[in-house]
């Protein structure tokens, strides 16, 4: 390795020795569109946008990342010529929590259980499609550092895409709308809790994230308890967005497909992940006024 190769490299390590900077990354990686914001990565870290913006810098000046500045924000993606490289580390970080995952003890045999118990609950569903479903739930929780719990929610992610496939499948009937955000963290929890709260069994709330925190937001989850929701942050499948008559965005970006016969509806509200407990019920309340009024359109009341 060159003397010039050899300082380029150093300085990359350099810039990706910061938990947050490979979070960010993360982030831009696992983003359909290829790239994020400052904003997209301050909901999924909690940390400020002037320090998510200083952590972007470092990863472009770099090399790493380039920025193209588009309205108000900026957007970043990946360097074309250290994709290869980047995808490898951030994989390998992948492939560890997964093996975390496995070390949960009897895991194999737990997964099982849980596949026998479901199968018979989705007669329209072949059993090995709910075993793949049962096991890529554990493994995607799993990643977002969902630790001891990972079984437990397990069951219940994979309990509502075996109902997602079923609606697709013509199975159920009733109206479905799906919030999606971010971190799955805030905003789109609330949402989704606000909405069934008012609609109860007549619509079928849904929430999901591009890239999900590891846990609810600290000042969000009193309001989330206030309505009787037990909330967990999960990520955006595919078979959530085709099983939905709504999908409401909130400052995610384009991260959802698209699909004809789908209502798309973006909302401008605060991140509840930077505000004090006075700005999150205030945000509760712009997104309560947004739900009471998508429910008009939907003929409940």
């Amino acid at each position: 390795m060159s003397p010039a190769s050899a300082d380029q490299v150093a300085r990359a390590l350099k810039a990706l020795a910061d938990p947050l900077r490979l979070r960010a990354l993360s982030l831009i990686a696992a983003s359909p569109s290829g790239e994020a914001c400052v904003e997209d990565v301050s909901e999924l870290t909690s940390v400020s946008q002037p320090t998510v913006s200083h952590h972007l810098r470092v990863l472009k000046d770099a090399g790493l990342v380039t920025a193209e500045r588009r309205g108000t924000w900026v957007w970043y993606r990946i360097a074309p010529e250290h994709r290869g490289a980047v995808r490898t580390v951030l994989e390998s970080f992948a492939a560890t929590e997964e093996r975390a995952a496995e070390a949960i003890p009897d895991l194999d045999e737990r997964l099982d259980r849980l596949t026998a118990d479901l199968a018979p609950r989705y007669p329209t569903i072949d059993a090995l499609r709910v075993r793949d479903v049962v096991r890529d739930s554990a493994t995607a929780l799993a990643r977002t550092g969902a630790g001891s719990r990972t079984i437990g929610l397990a069951e219940r992610f994979a309990r509502q895409r075996l109902d997602d496939l079923a609606r697709i499948d013509g199975a159920t009937t009733v109206p479905r709308v799906l919030f999606v955000c971010v971190a799955n963290a805030g905003r789109s929890q609330l949402a989704a809790a606000l909405l069934q709260r008012y609609a109860g069994d007549a619509v079928l709330a849904r929430s999901a994230g591009s890239a999900p925190a590891a846990a609810i937001h600290t000042h969000v989850r009193p309001e989330l308890d206030a309505l009787g929701a037990d909330g967990f942050p999960k990520p955006l499948t595919d078979d959530a967005v085709r099983a939905a008559d709504i999908v409401v965005t909130m400052g995610c970006g384009d991260v959802c497909p698209v699909y004809p016969g789908i209502r798309y509806e973006d909302w401008a509200v605060g991140d509840p992940a930077l505000a004090s407990p006075d700005g999150v019920a205030a945000i509760r309340a712009d997104i309560d006024s947004r739900v009471q009024t998508l429910l008009t359109t939907l003929g409940v009341s």
